[in-house]
């Protein structure tokens, strides 16, 4: 039962990262709309984000493994992500929007290498459910965030729902700290329990010229980015297509980006578990196949419900295998550079993410937002292409 707790906790706090963004992409359409952002505009904030994170990836790696302090450094991440959504409520224009983007991308990337870390050490044995709990965490605040404001925003402005937004992640953050801190204390007296791991300077320029090197490694992140590029261009178009190709209203585009996310509420924990008995290749490449295929369908539709119900089954494939492909990584690192190894795939899929808003941004300001969705799809289409070259074992080999 303690992954089940410490991994939920975790996975909460994750669900309050994904919160903060989820809640400013939710608001993006209505930012947009209020400050005539063309497109390509509003696409440049996902951007500037993934620059952000990859930029915050660099140092977040490196402290994590040389610190050892996984449960402060993910408090902080939180505490810094609300500050920034607190910003947005009182930004007076597009630059003052683009700085609180950058504190939010950065944050984000401070949580995974803490976050990932401490569970793949602490539970090894279940790691695929462990990190699938905090996948899971991820989708519940995605989903949560449109969810629960779209009727706020029908009452009042984007920016007082900014401001309200902001307070969860303060009272998660509070509760990350005082459990984990007190379960580790009464652990700490047990010779099984794991030990918080962290390294030297020089053993960690050694550890990271060996995971340079490792290929199965970089292959692996480089197809998590291009599965990345799709579900960054999925957050920031789908909100708007919804809006202003389906014309929905705020509450039904909430239920409706919550049925997206809401699947993979469902699929991460089977898709977890599952990997750890077959192996993580298998869940992978099924997960990658479902949303190439539903991606691309989905530029055939024109039914407002047709449409919901596809993205469901999209969102079921698309986050199911985002803590398998975590959960393989780790099984190919060290526990000691496990954070290293988060910023390397995260750094990798920011890289390739920073250019999905704005290429997505330019297509649909020049053919039509539909046009984004077929670059997207391509993307996948390589992600497909690119674990076919990775080996089929079980975690055990």
């Amino acid at each position: 039962m303690k992954v089940y707790t410490v991994g939920g906790l975790v996975g909460l706090g994750h669900g309050a990262t994904h919160w903060i963004i989820g809640a400013f992409y939710f608001l993006l359409p209505f930012i947009a709309d209020d400050l005539n952002l063309s497109y390509i505009e509003a696409g440049a904030f996902a951007t500037i984000f993934q620059i952000a994170s990859f930029s915050a990836n660099i140092i977040s790696g490196p402290v994590v493994d040389m610190t050892g302090r996984r449960v402060l450094w993910q408090a902080a991440s939180l505490l810094i992500g609300t500050a920034a959504l607190f910003f947005v409520s009182e930004a007076a224009g597009y630059v003052g929007l683009v700085i609180a983007m950058v504190f939010i991308g950065a944050t984000n990337n401070l949580w995974h290498p803490a976050a990932i870390s401490y569970l793949s050490n602490r539970f090894r044995d279940q790691r695929g459910l462990a990190l699938s709990l905090h996948a899971l965490g991820a989708n519940i605040g995605d989903a949560v965030a449109p969810l629960l404001l779209g009727p706020v925003l029908l009452i009042i402005t984007w920016r007082e729902t900014a401001a309200w937004a902001s307070l969860p992640p303060v009272i998660v953050a509070i509760a990350l700290v005082l459990f984990l801190k007190r379960s580790q204390k009464q652990e700490a007296k047990s010779a099984t329990t794991p030990k918080e791991s962290k390294v030297s300077g020089s053993d960690y320029i050694a550890g990271l010229k060996a995971l340079l090197k490792n290929k199965l490694v970089l292959i692996l992140c480089v197809m998590s980015g291009f599965r990345n590029m799709a579900q960054q261009g999925l957050l920031v178009f789908l909100p708007l297509y919804l809006l202003n190709d389906m014309q929905l209203s705020p509450e039904m585009m909430g239920l409706a980006l919550f049925a997206f996310q809401g699947a993979g509420i469902m699929a991460a924990p089977i898709a977890g578990g599952w990997s750890d008995k077959i192996g993580r290749r298998p869940v992978v490449m099924s997960g990658l196949v479902l949303t190439t295929v539903i991606l691309l369908g989905l530029t055939l539709l024109n039914n407002p419900i047709a449409f919901v119900i596809g993205i469901s089954i999209m969102g079921f494939g698309l986050f199911a295998i985002r803590p398998v492909v975590h959960s393989w990584l780790m099984d190919m690192t060290p526990d000691e550079m496990g954070g290293s190894a988060t910023s390397l795939m995260f750094g990798i899929q920011s890289l390739l993410a920073m250019v999905s808003p704005i290429i997505g941004g330019y297509l649909a300001d020049e053919y039509g937002l539909i046009s984004a969705f077929y670059f997207l799809g391509g993307a996948m289409l390589i992600a497909n292409v690119i674990v076919m070259i990775l080996p089929n074992e079980k975690p055990a080999n």
